[in-house]
């Protein structure tokens, strides 16, 4: 791992030596910034006046020498106009186009990602056929995920999975006991763990989903590109009603405001569940109702796979 020594001792090169098998990576950390400063034209003096990194421990990264913390990346990448992440991770090295359409899609708002990710997977058909034999069903408690997947993987005759109950079962440990103990950290690991095996074991399936999986980037971006995703809508009112009708009377347990905060939980999540490839609004529709509404935009989609441009 990357040393965490603070920007002042960095500047004074006073950071510790690399451990075996650190060489490589602050080799290409050094190669990153020497090749983003020169595309620049940046000089090292620009650079460490620009950054508050002095110039010689910016010469020492550059040789592959500097063991730089996470602060000292922070304010060189940012002198650069990059982000951190990018001077640790180059998968196109020099290709003018991958950098040009990384910063174009950095300005574009979360709705709009969505439906171009969705174009692209569409013209380059991008496992489509795999995607549609795995649905994931997406959405706030309450939505019907448990209930439609359930009938949907009956009539489709493949493995029901809800994730939660997975993660459940092969962490041993009571979802609730994750998170009042471990926290949230350890329940997105188990999370992300968790889908992957469920992806790797069967090829078709569906999954009802945890509420919250659109918040964790990684494990969200791995479901879009591995299933067909349908959101479950409904109001937020219907959801609390579904969820109390249910016995669980959890949601308003000492919490006089709980419904305010669950429209403010729909209100954040409402760009991220859009970017499924279906909507399904539940609101108001019996369960039969909403059956067929999912069972016909899932025939829809499976007729489009067969269409020949």
């Amino acid at each position: 791992m990357m040393s965490l020594t603070p920007p002042d001792l960095a500047a004074q090169h006073l950071t510790p030596a690399p451990e075996a098998g650190e060489g490589a990576l602050l080799q290409d950390l050094g190669e990153r910034v020497r090749r983003a400063r020169a595309r620049r034209g940046m000089t090292r003096r620009a650079l460490a006046g620009q950054s508050g990194v002095s110039e010689r421990y910016i010469a020492q990264l550059e040789r592959g020498d500097g063991n730089a913390s996470i602060l000292v990346l922070q304010k060189i990448a940012s002198a650069l106009g990059m982000r951190p992440a990018e001077l640790l991770d180059d998968p196109y090295p020099g290709s003018v186009e991958y950098t040009l359409l990384c910063a174009l899609l950095r300005e574009l708002p979360a709705d709009t990602l969505g439906r171009l990710r969705q174009r692209l997977q569409g013209e380059l058909g991008a496992g489509s056929a795999a995607r549609t034999r795995r649905v994931a069903l997406l959405g706030l408690r309450g939505a019907g995920k448990s209930t439609l997947g359930a009938r949907l993987a009956e009539s489709r005759k493949v493995p029901f999975v809800e994730l939660d109950r997975e993660i459940e079962r092969r962490s041993g440990t009571p979802l609730e006991e994750l998170f009042l103990i471990y926290g949230q950290a350890t329940y997105r690991r188990h999370e992300e763990r968790c889908l992957v095996q469920v992806l790797n074991e069967y090829p078709e399936c569906v999954i009802a989903t945890g509420g919250s999986i659109v918040a964790a980037p990684t494990v969200f971006a791995t479901l879009l590109s591995s299933c067909f995703t349908v959101w479950l809508k409904a109001t937020p009112e219907e959801h609390m009603a579904r969820v109390i009708a249910q016995g669980d009377m959890r949601p308003m347990a000492g919490n006089a405001e709980a419904m305010e905060d669950l429209r403010q939980i729909l209100l954040e999540r409402a760009p991220l569940y859009a970017q499924s490839e279906c909507t399904i609004d539940t609101s108001g529709l019996s369960t039969d109702e909403a059956f067929q509404s999912l069972t016909k935009a899932l025939q829809g989609a499976t007729a489009e796979e067969h269409i020949t441009p």
